[in-house]
């Protein structure tokens, strides 16, 4: 399709094509909770969900299934743990986080001792664009749809339990049940990008591009449209430099979204400057 533009470009490659598709799936979904988790101040769940994940992915190449089957079911189960968790400990709820954390970070490496090639954990820690197989692709797409689908219906539940849960559970908004079905939906999230990103720099894709977002948007829709657009140009701009300049491809999008962060807030400082300036003084007067 592409091949006026040389055999080299990297959209005449199959495997680049489905990493492109997948990394906009990505780019939709993990930014989309990313909002709700940085305006809830939860930005380690990430972490936490993202280690338990891979002793998931540790346990199904021990026991020969795909992997990422077992990364989801872990990270799902360690969703649940964490909102189980902080119910117990209302005041202290960045315990439940890191309790789970330990728990993921414990499993992973007695796990690892069992898995005889050590490549094929690597590839999750990073991401693999290469190693997505056929499997992997279907189950991908179909997570990603799943969770594109709630959030789309549950757009104003997931809004009112962000700013305020006492609130949203006077309004008759199931609180308790949201709450399961946005840490699932995040642990899924989780799963299904550390195949391509990886799971040490799973969490950064959430936080980051929302970050930014925050410092432009005017409303949470707007926040969740930019966060968006800031993943979605971070993954595509990662995966192109690190196909011709042969980078690991997690960490080149993880950079992508920090140089994004910085130019962001570089801006906004440039632009409130201009506008301060531009505003006449009053003149004081004597009493």
């Amino acid at each position: 399709m592409f091949g006026f533009l040389g055999e080299d470009f990297v959209l005449n490659l199959e495997f680049m094509q489905r990493a492109y598709f997948i990394g906009v799936l990505i780019a939709i979904i993990s930014p989309t909770i990313g909002v709700i988790i940085v305006l809830r101040r939860l930005s380690m769940i990430g972490d936490s969900l993202a280690h338990t994940s891979l002793a998931g992915v540790a346990l199904g190449l021990i026991l020969g299934i795909n992997p990422l089957i077992g990364a989801t079911f872990f990270s799902a189960a360690a969703a649940l743990g964490i909102e189980k968790t902080r119910r117990a400990f209302p005041q202290y709820a960045e315990i439940s986080i890191a309790i789970v954390l330990s728990t993921g970070i414990g499993l992973a490496a007695v796990f690892s001792g069992f898995i005889k090639n050590s490549f094929s954990l690597s590839s999750y820690l990073f991401g693999s664009i290469v190693a997505i197989t056929d499997f992997e692709f279907v189950l991908i797409v179909i997570l990603s749809f799943i969770v594109i689908a709630t959030v789309f219906l549950l757009f104003k539940e997931l809004f009112f339990i962000t700013f305020d849960e006492e609130a949203a559970r006077l309004s008759g908004v199931p609180v308790k049940t949201i709450n399961c079905i946005f840490m699932i939906l995040t642990a899924v999230t989780i799963a299904v990008s550390s195949r391509i990103v990886g799971v040490l720099v799973i969490s950064s894709l959430l936080v980051i591009p929302s970050a930014s977002a925050i410092q432009l948007a005017k409303s949470f829709r707007q926040t969740v449209v930019y966060s968006i657009l800031y993943g979605v140009f971070s993954i595509i701009t990662g995966l192109t430099l690190s196909f011709y300049l042969d980078l690991v491809p997690g960490g080149t999008i993880v950079l992508i979204s920090v140089a994004l962060l910085i130019l962001t807030l570089v801006y906004k400082k440039l632009a409130g400057a201009v506008i301060s300036r531009g505003i006449p003084k009053r003149k004081s007067t004597d009493v």
